[in-house]
């Protein structure tokens, strides 16, 4: 009996100890955790390359600081090194975040921020990816799933946008549904937040002049609010004349993103009565008929412009052409960044031009090895001369799953201009 006994505790005492190491295994996989992985090399010197296809990669990058690549992943934000590798390789450093899944990401000079689904803002030091601060910040409205690229999470993050204050601080904004708020991109520390309605009001960017431009119709008709992104003061409520009941606002001329925009275009469902403004001032935007046409983009108050036949140089304020250039027509706007407007023809060629003059700064054809031209463009992204592009199936659409939407296994051509 004491021997039977004994055996009957020892099997006790052996299924305790397994469920109390299942429940631990279960708690170490299950609870929230972080991991920093920080650079072991020294921080890249940065490369000189010349024009160029220089490689193509699985995922959209972000070119940070000239010497850098940052990549999102589902819950993990990472970046290797050069620049101008031709593969993806091991990262330089990276950052994972569980369960939070990450949505947006952003680069300013050598600060990375990366927003997640509970909210959370993590910045890293992009010279050695290490954590320089976190801030609580309003959860992000639903995301659509991105695709295996994540360009949508690092070249256009929702509700993620940076401005410069006139003190001359850098400000993060962050907006959610419900909320919004101000952080000091140097430490992180709040500076603001603002509760504002869930159903009724989105914010769609940053302008140059430092304020956060939302659109609100919970009362009324939809109204333009500009914001003061360094104090979150509402500083102009405004409506364009002879605005549709349905208001379409769209932030052009913008650096990074929908950040530090210089103008707004607007226009009623489908594009109709497409309207341009500048917004550089604080104040009511002005109007600027050079932006009326959709397919126009602009760059400091020059206008480029490929609605018509030939591709037009014009005056943001005035509408009046500047240049004109028939050599290169059909194109369409790939991509743009200050001092520069990347065309893209029908032949797969890469124009250059400079908005002020229309002169081509550089011209090169978008292929690599035998990749060949048969591929339509998808989002693009430029950033110091680097142009990176989606490359899709000519006959993709947006029901088609990953394999069927994108060209092949690496689908972002990276190029030097």
């Amino acid at each position: 009996m004491a021997k039977a006994a004994r055996r009957r505790a020892v099997v006790a005492l052996v299924a305790v100890l397994a469920v109390a190491a299942s429940v631990a295994v279960v708690v170490r996989v299950l609870a929230p955790a972080e991991v920093e992985t920080v650079a072991r090399e020294p921080y890249p010197t940065a490369p000189a390359p010349t024009a160029g296809v220089i490689g193509r990669l699985p995922v959209a990058p972000l070119v940070v600081d000239g010497r850098l690549r940052v990549y999102a992943g589902a819950r993990q934000v990472y970046a290797d090194q050069p620049a101008t590798g031709r593969h993806r390789v091991t990262p330089f450093w990276s950052y994972r975040r569980w369960p939070a899944t990450l949505t947006g990401v952003l680069a300013q000079d050598t600060t990375v921020v990366s927003r997640w689904s509970d909210g959370t803002l993590v910045a890293l030091d992009a010279r050695t990816g290490r954590v320089a601060w976190r801030a609580d910040g309003p959860e992000p409205g639903p995301v659509p799933k991105p695709r295996r690229t994540y360009a949508g999470t690092v070249w256009d993050p929702a509700g993620l946008h940076v401005a410069r204050a006139a003190d001359g601080r850098t400000v993060l904004v962050s907006a959610g549904p419900g909320a919004v708020g101000g952080y000091d991109l140097a430490d992180g520390r709040r500076l603001w937040r603002a509760d504002v309605a869930r159903d009724c009001r989105t914010d769609v960017g940053t302008t140059a002049s430092g304020e956060l431009v939302g659109v609100d119709s919970c009362e009324g008709p939809p109204t333009i609010e500009l914001r003061d992104a360094a104090t979150g003061t509402v500083r102009t409520r405004w409506r364009p004349p002879d605005a549709a009941e349905q208001l379409v606002v769209t932030p052009v001329g913008c650096p990074h993103g929908h950040s530090g925009c210089r103008g707004l275009r607007t226009a009623g469902p489908g594009g109709a009565g497409g309207k341009g403004w500048l917004v550089t001032d604080p104040g009511e935007p002005s109007a600027a008929p050079g932006l009326d046409a959709v397919d126009t983009v602009l760059d400091g108050e020059r206008v480029v412009d490929t609605s018509g036949p030939v591709v037009v140089g014009r005056s943001a304020r005035t509408g009046a052409e500047l240049w004109r250039r028939a050599d290169i027509h059909p194109a369409q706007v790939l991509a743009t960044e200050p001092g520069r407007v990347h065309l893209l023809t029908d032949r797969r060629e890469l124009v250059t031009v400079d908005p002020l003059t229309g002169a081509t700064r550089s011209s090169l054809v978008l292929d690599i090895g035998r990749d060949g031209l048969g591929w339509r463009p998808g989002r693009a992204y430029a950033v110091d001369g680097y142009v990176a592009v989606e490359r899709l199936r000519e006959q993709a659409t947006p029901e088609d799953d990953d394999q069927g939407y994108f060209l092949m296994a690496e689908p972002v051509l990276l190029a030097v201009t």
